[in-house]
């Protein structure tokens, strides 16, 4: 909390940024219901804390990243799961479901008995040939070799972890992996993330087939 928040918490009073200002029949109501809350007989002290998230249901780029690869999970019904740098609830939602390896170039502990955790680089994974019946990588694939998590930098690094990822898997696995691409100008966002063109895309996964892909504009 800021300093004018715990100032004014004092007071009974906590601002917030709102994207969309709450239309006036909102705030009428919201002010009743604020004064009926402060006559509450549980004990809670009351503060203001206004939300505002009437309408339709936000969805983001990271619903459909992990919406997709879990849908292709679920009807590919995979043996062993290899997840690299993927985002971590998702892991934890996979590990209910799968036992997974997963890799980190930092050290980290496992979150439950289904997790085995090799810490190593993307780049050069220590891991036998053709030992996964699917390799997942989300939101990942752009920030290899950019040394951004204290990985070695390495401007091919995304090629090298992609080629790894391809060794890894069993003849008939699947690689299910998300990263940004764009209509126009490829762009490396030193030190945070490259942007392809699905060119740049197909080049990386040459070798590999397409069984099923998506898209997700932002500018929807």
């Amino acid at each position: 909390m800021n300093f004018i928040n715990k100032l004014l918490s004092s007071f009974g009073i906590n601002v917030i940024r709102t994207r969309i200002k709450p239309p006036e029949e909102f705030m009428e109501k919201y002010n009743e219901y604020l004064n009926l809350s402060r006559s509450n007989k549980r004990g809670f002290k009351v503060t203001k804390a206004l939300r505002y998230g009437v309408g339709a249901h936000p969805v983001s780029y990271k619903d459909i990243e992990c919406g997709y690869a879990s849908a292709q999970l679920y009807n590919l019904q995979p043996e062993l799961v290899l997840d690299i740098g993927s985002y971590r609830h998702f892991i934890i939602g996979l590990l209910s479901q799968y036992k997974v390896t997963t890799i980190d170039v930092r050290e980290r502990k496992p979150i439950t008995d289904n997790e085995t955790v090799v810490t190593c680089d993307a780049k050069n994974l220590e891991l036998s040939d053709e030992s996964f019946d699917a390799v997942v990588s989300l939101c990942a694939v752009e920030h290899f070799g950019l040394a951004r998590y204290g990985d070695a930098f390495d401007l091919d690094g995304d090629i090298k972890a992609l080629k790894h990822m391809s060794r890894v898997l069993k003849k008939g696995g699947n690689l299910i992996f998300s990263t940004a691409v764009t209509r126009h100008e490829p762009t490396l966002a030193f030190n945070a993330h490259r942007i392809y063109t699905i060119d740049m895309i197909r080049e990386l996964c040459s070798g590999l087939e397409c069984v099923n892909e998506k898209f997700y504009s932002i500018n929807l």
